[in-house]
């Protein structure tokens, strides 16, 4: 069974009383969850710029992938 992958979103915005929020890093499923905890957190901001990362995908490593790590450090 796999993880679900978890969308890390950047926003910009401005906050209710105008100060310029930046770089405000939230995860969640997709936008629209990303969205709903900025506006948990930000209530009735205004949503500058939004800029999605890439989740990064953990690749599976065999028994002897580690090994071979381990042996190379020693």
């Amino acid at each position: 069974m796999h993880a679900p992958l978890i969308t890390k979103y950047i926003y910009q915005i401005r906050s209710r009383n105008g100060a310029i929020v930046d770089n405000l890093q939230i995860y969640g499923r997709d936008e629209e969850d990303a969205q709903r905890k900025l506006q948990q957190m930000y209530r009735h901001c205004e949503i500058l710029e939004t800029r999605v990362v890439s989740p990064e995908r953990n690749s599976t490593s065999s028994y002897e992938d580690i090994l071979s790590l381990i042996s190379n450090n020693s």
